[in-house]
């Protein structure tokens, strides 16, 4: 069995990520570039300033606000330091190894084992666990899990995110704008090529949405690897990592108050095998015990 060092897992993961970000910025540039052949170019840059001002808009607003949305999402409380004192000194001792600042910690009622990281950054940062998870999980199982949070948190995954979200937005926004303007364009146009840059638009416009977000998912799943790397690097130790995951698998129990917008959030995919935002949990546990 081939060992992996987590410092080559986490610059991979994060290089890899790069790049499949990058390849969202050429659909774009594609998509643009066919639709300003098909009709005037400064149609397309009209189209791309409305989409521009709505994508970055409901974005922005939605990152800056992340962690009360994802709190208020899912309805978690303030853990109490006295009732939940494991909890507060497991997140304490991880701050010292990741010097990050201490997050805000919540609890989640929940019978499942789970939990997330949200924030704009570090120092804006929530980490939430369900009551599942502090019942059911060891110290040291629990201790893996946190870190795997604070690994997002120390990664920046959710500004990262948002950022691939905003070119995903963009696409979509194109495509739409796009797709129903051909209702009022004008058919006695004197570039004798443009029907056929506007059948590969309309081509592009219906595949490039869904490719972004086959993409959008990939880099997901490469984040939630690098967290789990980051993880080992910051206990120096897979084992308790790797036993909360195989718990997880054994209870195999979908938590159904998430809503599927925060589900990449999550340690674990918390609508079980309906949608992919995470690797799944065996590839997990076998690159974990090559660390």
């Amino acid at each position: 069995m081939e060992y992996i060092d987590f410092r080559d897992q986490i610059s991979r993961n994060k290089r890899n990520s790069f790049f499949l970000m990058i390849s969202v910025a050429v659909v774009i540039v594609l998509l643009g570039y066919v639709i300003s052949l098909a009709f005037d170019p400064s149609y397309f840059f009209f189209i791309m300033i409305i989409a521009v001002i709505f994508s970055l808009t409901y974005t922005w607003i939605n990152f800056y606000n992340s962690d009360k949305i994802a709190i208020s999402s899912v309805r978690a409380k303030p853990a109490d330091k006295i009732k939940y004192r494991d909890f507060y000194r497991l997140v304490e001792g991880l701050t010292v190894a990741s010097s990050l600042p201490m997050p805000r910690l919540y609890i989640m009622e929940s019978p499942s084992i789970n939990a997330f990281a949200s924030g704009r950054d570090p120092k804006h940062a929530v980490v939430c666990v369900t009551t599942g998870a502090l019942e059911k999980l060891e110290r040291r199982e629990l201790e893996g899990v946190l870190a795997h949070e604070m690994g997002h948190v120390a990664n920046y995954d959710i500004r990262f995110i948002t950022l691939v979200t905003v070119m995903v937005g963009m696409i979509s926004i194109i495509s739409q704008i796009f797709l129903r303007s051909l209702w009022f364009r004008s058919g006695g146009n004197d570039n004798k090529d443009s029907g056929i840059f506007v059948i590969i638009g309309i081509v592009l416009a219906i595949v490039a949405p869904i490719v972004v977000g086959l993409v959008q998912l990939s880099i997901s799943r490469k984040r939630e690897y690098t967290a789990d790397a980051t993880a080992v690097k910051f206990t120096r130790n897979p084992e308790g990592l790797i036993r909360a995951l195989e718990k997880i698998k054994k209870e195999n129990s979908p938590e159904k108050k998430v809503s599927k917008a925060l589900a990449p959030m999550f340690f674990s995919n918390p609508f079980g095998n309906l949608t992919s935002t995470h690797p799944p949990l065996e590839k997990r546990i076998e690159v974990l015990r090559r660390m």
